[in-house]
């Protein structure tokens, strides 16, 4: 079971941290990952992070801005956004995976999910 939090209002330009507390024991054999929805459009991959935390992957329109981590110990995944912008307005989703085919930044792909946070970003 994944349960995020940490969404709220935000100027442009501001920051915000996403967490994703894990329950269960088989969180640190997952890759983790966030997804966001904005209005009227499908998810998108914005973040992956392999299980050690060794390797991360974003998508364009993030990266340099956003960061992925995870605390194995405390079975917890995060995201600092940094200068946002309003069109990372959205509610943002923590998924995980064993990812045993290989990364993929395919939702549908994902199985374990998130309730989902939301983030505005005002301009």
């Amino acid at each position: 079971q994944l349960q995020a939090s940490g969404g709220g209002l935000v100027q442009a330009g501001g920051s915000l941290r996403l967490s994703c507390a894990a329950s269960g024991r088989t969180f640190r054999s997952l890759f983790m990952a966030w997804f966001r929805q904005a209005p009227g459009k499908g998810r998108e991959f914005v973040a992956i992070i392999s299980w050690s935390g060794g390797r991360a992957y974003y998508a364009d329109s993030v990266k340099g801005r956003f960061t992925i981590s995870r605390d194995n110990s405390k079975n917890t995944v995060y995201l600092q956004m940094n200068s946002l912008k309003p069109e990372d307005t959205a509610v943002y989703y923590c998924a995980g995976d064993p990812l045993n085919g290989g990364i993929t930044y395919v939702s549908d792909k994902w199985e374990y999910w998130g309730q989902g946070t939301l983030v505005t970003v005002s301009s």
